[in-house]
């Protein structure tokens, strides 16, 4: 390791000298006359230690030293001794303010100087080196929970594209559907603060989106696959994956926080709630409904009309957004329909956007 230096700041050349001595052979030292020959010594030297510091100097002082320090935060890196024949507590006071390490008055005791000056660097030392190893691990843990973040997230999408393989449908179902729901998010974040979505959640929301049919696995094939209109009973029984869903999710309810395991109930659950209430599974009025699902179910509306399906073409993006407005795909939470008709554009381009990529494949 480079040796390190320490910086003395003092108008009397005998000052700097005593000093000087005391510490060469344990440091480098290097030295300014006064305040802004200390500010260019700061600047231009590495690996500084220490800077004792006198305050009654010409051109510029030492609290202007000091100053100049604070603005820069590097009072809290570089520990900084004032050494000063003056004896008013403002001064002290003053200088303490500033974060300094210590005071010691002149005449000094060149041992006590050295000794305080020893235990002071070594303070500082060990605290720098435990907040780097801190920080380190900081970013550590961050790397660990991004990559098991992403390990999450491919697995929900593995276990959600089952559902999208065996209904025959293209695969890109449940990425539109995060899409859409991350932008319907953003909408609501700026003009709907009121619901206090933090940035992590609005995340856990948008990933757990991709579990919103995860029920229809046990929907037979025979409903799932059907070409024409189902019949009342079956309608009733594709109705239950919401349920079915749910009883899956609780299977793996104890590997996820309870926050995120909640969005993944709510969604899969009741994302087919409508606001007046003649949605299901529970018909639930309103404010019942989570924003979680109130979210996706505008989401997965808007994709299943602009997606061909067995039973149906797809109709245009501009038909599909005035459909929903309309109030042909049932009755929207005002707010999330507002953040709908927001996001119109938004929602238009993704559409074209995965076209373009399809049509290159």
């Amino acid at each position: 390791m480079d040796q390190q230096t320490i910086l003395i700041v003092d108008d009397e050349a005998v000052n700097r000298s005593i000093l000087e001595i005391l510490f060469r052979s344990d440091y480098n030292i290097v030295q300014a006359c006064d305040g802004r020959e200390a500010i260019e010594k700061i600047e231009q030297t590495e690996n500084l230690a220490l800077i004792l510091l006198d305050v009654v100097m010409p051109n510029l002082d030492g609290f202007g030293v000091l100053e100049y320090m604070k603005e820069r935060d590097l009072i809290q890196k570089i520990p900084v001794i004032l050494i000063t024949g003056e004896t008013i507590r403002d001064s002290e006071d003053r200088a303490y303010f500033y974060g300094i390490a210590d005071v010691i008055h002149k005449p000094f005791y060149p041992d006590i100087v050295k000794r305080r000056a020893g235990n002071i660097i070594e303070l500082y030392q060990n605290k720098l080196n435990m907040e780097a190893r801190l920080k380190e691990q900081e970013e550590e843990l961050r790397a660990q929970q991004q990559k098991m973040e992403e390990n999450d997230e491919f697995m929900i999408d593995a276990l959600s594209s089952v559902v999208e393989f065996r209904s025959s449908e293209t695969g890109e179902h449940i990425r539109r559907i995060k899409y859409f729901t991350r932008i319907l998010l953003k909408y609501l974040d700026k003009y709907f603060p009121e619901y206090g979505l933090t940035k992590t959640q609005m995340n856990q929301i948008a990933k757990a989106s991709a579990l919103h049919d995860i029920g229809k696995i046990g929907i037979s094939d025979a409903i799932l696959l059907k070409p024409d209109r189902l019949t009342p009973a079956e309608y009733e029984a594709m109705k239950k994956h919401t349920t079915i869903g749910c009883e899956i999710l609780e299977r793996f309810k104890e590997k996820q926080t309870d926050e995120f395991y909640q969005y993944c109930y709510e969604i899969c659950r009741w994302h087919h709630e409508r606001w007046d209430g003649k949605g299901y599974p529970d018909g639930l009025v309103g404010d019942e409904i989570p924003v979680s699902a109130q979210i996706v179910a505008i989401a997965d509306v808007y994709d299943a009309l602009i997606s061909e399906r067995v039973y149906k073409d797809a109709y245009g993006s501009s038909l599909a957004y005035q459909m929903i407005v309309d109030g042909e795909c049932g009755q929207f939470a005002p707010d999330v329909l507002e953040c709908f008709e927001l996001a119109k554009e938004d929602f238009f381009n993704i559409v074209d956007v995965i076209k373009m990529f399809d049509y290159m494949d």
